[in-house]
């Protein structure tokens, strides 16, 4: 499938030279590698946690990433609308034109990253923690129901959320640029990649019976309006937990630390190409980008 889809992208003139990763957190040098060694295009061929490593080996750079779909979920390719599968994604990228967005940045006391969707805190990011890799491989996005079934019956810890000048406790907490969440779901349903700042949306409850309900919300598109559940616009947000507690963080599907964190806005941090039907989407007032150089290599 990736030879088909470097074939594909060769027909329109972009011609490019495929690296291999070795491994979970190879993909940050190798973009930063490209960046440094003069690459005026790099391609993410892999699901959403290979798309972040890029992303963060690319942060500030001037060069244009483009997707090529080949993961587990692929949020970030349901979101922009360039198809689920690599073959479909090539044949369709000469078309895509670049827009400068914005980026989102975990830091805890562990560590910093940035990402490009979403930051989960709490149930999801247990979750996450607690994946079976091999299962994963195995059944693919199952995986991820069979970890959220499992803590029904179970208290889930909360935690403390300050944003907008109030604070929360809650069980979950999401902070997203997408719309699309788990390629299956929309938990925020009123946010894009072309904007600056976050839909946080928050879950209130330790009785884990209660995301019954939340997720029958969310299937029906009704979660904005059900009790327990708060949803605001932000540029940033803090978590806290209590000293006795782990509670866990994710960012774009990817296991991101412990709490205490927070979560910010980078503004004009990377060049991403786009559907020119999603480009149009852009707020009013925001600049558009054209290409200085040919997408060649």
């Amino acid at each position: 499938m990736l030879h088909r889809a470097i074939e594909l992208l060769a027909a329109h003139g972009i011609a490019v030279e495929a690296i291999p990763t070795t491994g979970p957190g190879t993909a940050s040098e190798i973009a930063r590698g490209a960046v440094a060694s003069g690459a005026d295009l790099i391609l993410a061929a892999g699901g959403d946690g290979t798309i972040n490593e890029v992303v963060n080996g690319m942060v500030h750079s001037g060069v244009p990433l483009g997707i090529l779909p080949a993961g587990t979920a692929n949020v970030l390719a349901t979101e922009l609308g360039i198809g689920r599968t690599l073959q479909r994604a090539a044949a369709s990228l000469h078309q895509c034109l670049p827009e400068r967005i914005a980026l989102g940045l975990l830091t805890s006391a562990s560590a910093s990253r940035h990402f490009l969707m979403m930051a989960g805190v709490g149930l999801d990011a247990d979750i996450v923690y607690n994946l079976n890799l091999k299962v994963k491989r195995a059944l693919g996005k199952v995986a991820y129901w069979m970890g959220g079934f499992g803590k029904v019956g179970g208290r889930l810890p909360e935690f403390t959320v300050e944003a907008e000048g109030r604070e929360f406790r809650v069980s979950f907490a999401l902070a997203s640029r997408v719309r699309n969440y788990g390629g299956d779901l929309e938990i925020a349903r009123a946010v894009s990649l072309l904007d600056n700042q976050f839909e946080l949306v928050l879950f209130e409850g330790a009785n884990s019976f209660t995301y019954v309900r939340y997720i029958l919300g969310v299937l029906l598109r009704r979660h904005h309006s059900m009790r327990g559940v708060t949803i605001l616009r932000t540029r940033q947000a803090a978590f806290c937990c209590p000293a006795d507690s782990r509670i866990h963080a994710q960012v774009d599907g990817e296991y991101a630390g412990l709490l205490p964190a927070q979560v910010e806005i980078v503004p004009k941090a990377l060049t991403l190409l786009v559907p020119p039907e999603f480009r149009a989407r852009r707020p009013a007032g925001e600049e558009e980008l054209t290409w200085t150089t040919s997408p060649t290599r």
